[in-house]
């Protein structure tokens, strides 16, 4: 049985629009942030201290934000939009100016995927111009690393993830599909490593862990689709789990990965124990779509937060499963 649902600690109200991306910096400095990109094109900073708005940013012209992150130990944020743009944003000092940004050809929903290298340089990966193109750069240099290309029509790129694995000479890339494939990617050969069919109908958000090599993707029906790798890099499907209502938005592992949230069609976030998938809460408080959800990164656990951004334009944020609570 789940137990029964908290109510938010607060909510963020103001955006003006849906709140399509959520991201947070609270490892580093006095003031913890969470960031959000709005389907108008506004990026809000917001002070989690004050609970207010610190900062709007818009550079997208107007078009929906898509995806929001920062280059850790740096104070450069990250944007995605719809005009097909990325943006890198200076905001040190106060400063609040388009640093850089990079034009993808991409009109579609797919998120960017940011990968730290032990460089100090990142990889971005993003859809392509054509339809099942991934491309991928080195930031800040804007450098192309390379295109990934399938040797099959899957139709669009819809979700990716990129990692380093702790063994092998380079970083890997999971990319779901319009037609509900999940592909492994080798960046540095170029390569696909393997290819599994998921889900029936498009996979709209996956998540991926990379300390027990196990993710998570969702589509527009019921089923949250269980997969691992194995050994040799193959894509294995486990379990899924079916839910009370189709349509998932976007799914997100908790830091420790003891938790798995999901952003629900039906105006609900669902927690999930990460080991077993056992259901834990459904949040009930959005009065529409839940579009985006993202766990903090604060260093003390104690203080860690879920948010949820909505359609209706609100931010709820909740403290869960925060004291050794037992997860499954």
């Amino acid at each position: 049985m789940s137990r029964p649902a908290p109510s938010p600690i607060f909510t963020l109200r103001g955006a003006g629009a849906p709140l399509n991306t959520l991201h947070f910096s609270c490892h580093g400095g006095d003031t913890p942030l969470l960031f959000s990109g709005s389907g108008k094109g506004a990026i809000h900073m917001w002070n989690l201290n004050t609970r207010r708005a610190e900062t709007v940013v818009e550079g997208h012209s107007g078009n929906s934000v898509v995806w929001v992150n920062t280059l850790r130990g740096t104070d450069t944020l990250i944007s995605q939009g719809r005009d097909m743009r990325v943006c890198l944003w200076d905001l040190s000092e106060g400063r609040r100016a388009v640093l850089d940004s990079l034009w993808t050809g991409s009109v579609g929903f797919c998120q960017c995927s940011l990968l730290e290298m032990s460089t100090g340089t990142h990889l971005l990966a993003f859809a392509g111009q054509q339809t099942e193109e991934i491309k991928i750069v080195e930031l800040p240099s804007k450098t192309p690393v390379c295109t990934l290309v399938p040797d099959a029509k899957l139709g669009m790129v819809m979700c990716i993830k990129l990692w380093q694995p702790d063994s092998g000479p380079g970083p890997l890339l999971l990319a779901g599909y319009e037609d509900g494939s999940l592909l492994l990617w080798d960046v540095t050969q170029r390569a696909q490593l393997n290819q599994t069919k998921a889900h029936p109908e498009p996979v709209m958000c996956l998540t991926f862990d990379p300390q027990c090599l196990r993710g998570v993707s969702g589509s527009s029906e019921k089923d949250l689709c269980s997969w691992r790798l194995d050994g040799q890099n193959n894509l294995q499907l486990q379990d899924s789990v079916t839910l009370v209502n189709p349509g998932v938005s976007q799914l997100c592992v908790r830091g420790d990965g003891k938790l798995l949230a999901s952003a629900g069609w039906d105006h609900r976030v669902r927690i999930f124990g990460w080991k077993k998938l056992r259901p834990l809460a459904v949040l009930q408080y959005h009065t529409d779509l839940v579009l985006s959800v993202a766990f903090s990164d604060h260093q003390d656990p104690r203080q860690r937060l879920l948010a949820a951004g909505s359609k209706d334009q609100r931010i709820s944020l909740w403290s869960i499963f925060n004291e050794g609570a037992d997860t499954g």
